[in-house]
């Protein structure tokens, strides 16, 4: 096996991880702050493509500058989303937030089907064909960008979450609901704006994504597989497990593209989940909640 051809399959996967990172850190706070499953966090995810594909076609917008404008507007789905719907439901039995969240993944992609079409699409940016040579490797730009994007806002919101009032408060209603109520938070409100970041994050992570990854409505439910494999690796309501969690899926995905087969990558990443479930059930951040 050539050891360049490895080498740079473990740069790619490195360098895509931020994106899988930046999914999961959405997923697992959602679930930390208000242990709630969000099935529709994949197709969450696939409005956030469109809407940097919308954003470079009809205002010239590179996705890399646009990506906050996506964020922005997915936070105030996924905050209508908890306020409307998620609210409603947020004490019934666990397989009734099911039910709802898989129907609002069904509406979101059906929606994107109808408004977009079923035909693949990709986002053309500025950087989409740069590259940097380090010696036999190169670099490609845009993942570089994406990862140094995607790592500065898990910091950003890992600095959130233990230094700001409300970032406490989360955390205060992840912990003990009723007390936090005790104490004059408003829970409802707390778990609108958690459920709106989390939401923010995976529409940030799809405008990343879309210069590279070509996409269609159907996509989603694969990114939310492998949003919910990240977790349960890193360990379900940890941050720093699903930012890690994610770098060490894409990594061992892109190395299971050099030594199996590309149609085969995904073989490596749940192998390794079955091993976590296997021998670390809680993940490898197990306990560790946002």
């Amino acid at each position: 096996m050539d050891l360049v051809l490895i080498a740079q399959g473990l740069l790619n996967g490195l360098l895509f991880g931020g994106v899988y990172s930046l999914m999961a850190v959405g997923l697992t706070l959602i679930f930390g702050v208000m242990r709630v499953v969000n099935f529709a966090h994949g197709d969450m995810m696939v409005w956030g493509m469109y809407l940097a594909f919308l954003l470079a076609t009809r205002l010239g917008l590179d996705p890399y500058a646009g990506f906050p404008l996506c964020a922005a507007a997915l936070f105030a789905l996924g905050f209508v989303v908890q306020r409307r719907l998620v609210n409603r439901i947020i004490d019934a039995p666990h397989e009734m937030q099911i039910l709802l969240m898989l129907g609002i993944a069904l509406v979101l992609e059906n929606g994107a089907l109808v408004v977009f079409g079923p035909d693949p699409r990709r986002v053309k940016s500025f950087l989409a064909l740069s590259t940097v040579w380090l010696g036999p490797l190169f670099v490609d730009v845009a993942r570089l960008v994406t990862f140094l994007l995607a790592g500065a806002l898990t910091g950003l919101l890992y600095l959130f979450l233990f230094r700001t009032d409300l970032g406490r408060s989360m955390r205060a209603a992840a912990d003990n609901p009723y007390g936090a109520a005790v104490i004059g938070t408003d829970v409802r409100r707390v778990y609108a704006v958690a459920f709106g970041i989390g939401a923010a994050c995976v529409g940030a992570a799809g405008a990343l994504v879309a210069p590279f990854y070509p996409f269609q409505p159907s996509v989603g439910l694969g990114a939310s597989v492998t949003s919910f494999n990240i977790v349960i690796i890193g360990g379900m309501g940890s941050l720093p497990g699903a930012f890690l969690g994610g770098l060490l899926v894409a990594v061992a995905e892109s190395l299971g593209a050099v030594f199996l087969s590309p149609s085969l990558k995904e073989l490596v990443s749940f192998s390794l989940l079955i091993l976590i479930l296997l021998f670390r059930p809680a993940g490898l951040f197990g306990g560790k909640v946002a």
